[in-house]
C-alpha cells in the first residue's frame, strides 16, 4: 500500500477494517481528537490550494484509480477539515469504539479475542479525545444516539469484567455518556446542518457537486412513481382493497419466529437460482449461510457479513435478528413484520443477491487496492437497493404480486429518508414533521416512524440508498442508449462492478471501460 492510500485508510479505520478486511488495524482505534484529526489530514496527499509542492503521484498508474483516490482525499478534507463533523456528530466516535467487528469468524478466535482486548484497552484515550472534539453536538442528535452510546459496554467480554481494562473502559464510557447527556440537555435545539454543509457532506465523498433542491425534487418524483407501482401491485393482489389497508395486513402475515430462518434460506436459494439462470451478474460463486445475528449486533433486522476483499475467502453470513425470550409480545409482533412474505424476499434481494453478497464477490476481484479498499457507501447501498427492483423487472415471482409490493414498501422508506434528510438539515422540517412524512408515505407508524425520522439527525446521508439507486438507473439508461443492440444486463453489471464500489461521480467510466470488464 502506498503512502497516499495508507493516509486515507488511517482516517477511515473502522470502515476499512470491516468492509475491506484490513485487519492490520485490528485492536486500533482512530484518534478523533482535534489534534489527531489535524495530524491525519496533514498526511493526506491530495493537492491543497496554494500548496507549493505538487502532491506525490499514487502508486497506481491507472487514471481511474488515481481519480478514485483523489475523491476520497478530498472527501476527508471536506468532512473533517471544512465541516469538522468530528465535532458535530457522535456517530463516528461510537463506531470507533465498537467491539462487534471482532465477532465475525475471519481469523482464529484467540487472535480476535486478543484484538478485542487491545481495542477495549484503548477506550480511555480514545474517549478522552472524543470528549475534546464533541463540542458542537446539537440536542436532537445527542438524544437520538444516547441509547446506542449506552449499549456500547454491553459487549465487553464477560471474561474481562472486573479486570482493570474493563473498569477503566467503563469509567471512560461514563465520561462519554456525560458529554452526550450535557449536549442533549444544553445543545442547540436545532439539528439542521444547513444546505451548504449537507450538500458538501453528500457530494464530496462522491466527487459530485450536489443541488439539494434538484435532489429533493427527484425524491418527490420517485415517491410518486413508487406509490403508483405499489397501487398497481395491490390492485393485482386484491382489487377491492385500499392499498394502505392491504399493506398493513400483509406485514401482519409474518411467520412464527422459529420459521423465519428456514424461509430466509429458501428465498436465498430461489434468488440465487433465478439470478444465475438469467445470467444477470458476473460473479455468483462462494457460499452464503443464513443464521441468527450475533448478540452484539441485534439492533438491525438483517445484515450481510461478507468475506471482505482483504481476507481469505470464507462463507459469508446473511444474519437475521429474531425476537429474544425477554421481548414483550407486542414488540416481537412489530419486529417480525419485516419477515412477512411480502417483505422478506425484498430484504433478501438487498442483502444477498443481487445485493451485498453478490457485490462482495465482485469486490474480491476488483483490480488493485484502491478499488478493493476505498468503498463508496452510497454506491454500496445504492447497488443493493437497485438490485431489489431489478428482480421485479426481470420477473422474479412475477405471478405473486407480493414481491413487487414488498420491494415498493422498502423503496418508499428509503426515498422518504432522502426527502427527510434534506428537509431536516435545510430547516424545511423538524423531526416530528419528518416522522409524519414517514407515516404518510410508508407503512411505518408510531415508534418506527419516529425512529426513522430521528435517524436523520445523526445519519444525515442516510438517503444514500435512493440516491445511489437513481444514479445506477440513470447510468443504465445511458448504457442502453450508447450500446444499442449489444446492451445486456450482464455487460452493464460487469462494467459497473469492475470499478469496485466507486464514488458516484466516477460511474460514467464504466461505460467507456466496459470491454475491460467482461466476466471470466
Amino acid at each position: 500500500m502506498d503512502a497516499r492510500l495508507r493516509a486515507v485508510c488511517d482516517l477511515m479505520i473502522e470502515q476499512v477494517r470491516e468492509q475491506a478486511g484490513l485487519h492490520e488495524y485490528d485492536g486500533r482505534v482512530q484518534d478523533l481528537s482535534p489534534g489527531g484529526i489535524r495530524s491525519g489530514l496533514a498526511k493526506l496527499g491530495a493537492p491543497v490550494p496554494g500548496a507549493r509542492e505538487p502532491a506525490p503521484r499514487p502508486a497506481s498508474a491507472d487514471p481511474h484509480d488515481a481519480a478514485h483516490l483523489r475523491v476520497f482525499e478530498t472527501a476527508l478534507r471536506t468532512v473533517y477539515g471544512d465541516l469538522e463533523m468530528h465535532r458535530r456528530n457522535p456517530l463516528p466516535h461510537l463506531l470507533n469504539l465498537d467491539l462487534c467487528c471482532y465477532d465475525r469468524e475471519y481469523a482464529p478466535a484467540a487472535d480476535r479475542a486478543r484484538a478485542k482486548r487491545t481495542h477495549l484497552a484503548s477506550w480511555p484515550d480514545a474517549i478522552d479525545g472524543s470528549v475534546r472534539s464533541l463540542d458542537q453536538v446539537d440536542a436532537p442528535t445527542a438524544r437520538a444516539v444516547l441509547d446506542t452510546a449506552g449499549s456500547l459496554t454491553s459487549v465487553i467480554p464477560p471474561g474481562l469484567d472486573g479486570t482493570g481494562i474493563a473498569v477503566r473502559a467503563r469509567d471512560a464510557h461514563g465520561r462519554l455518556m456525560a458529554c452526550l447527556r450535557h449536549a442533549a440537555a444544553h445543545g442547540d435545539p436545532r439539528s439542521a446542518l444547513g444546505e451548504r454543509d449537507l450538500a458538501l457532506l453528500m457530494g464530496a465523498p462522491e466527487g459530485l457537486d450536489v443541488s439539494l433542491p434538484r435532489l429533493a425534487d427527484r425524491a418527490d418524483r420517485e415517491t410518486e412513481r413508487l406509490r403508483l407501482l405499489l397501487r398497481e401491485g395491490c390492485h393485482r393482489l386484491d382489487p377491492g382493497r385500499r392499498p394502505h389497508d392491504l399493506v398493513r395486513d400483509l406485514v401482519r402475515e409474518h411467520p412464527p419466529a422459529g420459521a423465519v430462518l428456514d424461509r430466509a434460506r429458501a428465498v436465498t436459494a430461489e434468488l440465487m437460482a433465478f439470478t444465475r439462470a438469467r445470467a444477470l451478474l458476473p460473479h455468483l460463486d462462494g457460499e452464503v449461510r443464513v443464521g441468527p445475528t450475533p448478540p452484539a449486533r441485534q439492533d438491525t433486522w438483517a445484515m450481510m457479513a461478507f468475506a471482505a476483499p482483504g481476507e481469505p475467502d470464507a462463507p459469508s453470513w446473511y444474519h437475521i435478528t429474531l425476537p429474544g425470550p425477554g421481548w414483550k409480545q407486542e414488540d416481537a409482533e412489530e419486529w417480525l413484520t419485516v419477515f412477512s412474505p411480502a417483505v422478506l424476499p425484498a430484504v433478501t434481494a438487498h442483502e444477498v443477491v443481487p445485493g451485498h453478497f453478490a457485490h462482495a464477490r465482485s469486490l474480491r476481484r476488483a483490480a488493485g487496492p484502491v478499488r478493493q479498499i476505498l468503498q463508496s457507501l452510497t454506491f454500496m447501498e445504492g447497488w443493493a437497493h437497485y438490485g431489489e427492483e431489478l428482480m421485479v423487472e426481470e420477473g422474479f415471482r412475477a405471478a405473486d404480486p407480493r414481491f413487487a409490493i414488498g420491494v415498493c414498501m422498502e423503496a418508499l422508506i428509503r426515498v422518504v429518508r432522502l426527502a427527510c434528510a434534506i428537509g431536516v438539515h435545510t430547516g424545511a422540517m423538524d423531526v416530528p414533521e419528518a416522522a409524519r412524512r414517514f407515516e404518510a408515505d410508508t407503512y411505518l407508524s408510531g415508534r418506527a416512524a419516529r425512529a426513522e425520522a430521528e435517524r436523520a439527525t445523526f445519519a444525515p446521508t442516510y438517503g444514500r440508498y435512493t440516491w445511489g439507486k437513481l444514479a445506477l438507473r440513470d447510468l443504465r439508461d445511458e448504457a442502453r442508449r450508447r450500446w444499442g443492440n449489444v446492451y445486456s444486463a450482464l455487460r452493464f453489471h460487469s462494467a459497473v462492478l469492475a470499478l469496485g464500489s466507486p464514488p458516484l461521480g466516477l460511474l460514467p467510466a464504466a461505460l467507456t471501460r466496459s470491454r475491460e470488464s467482461r466476466p471470466a
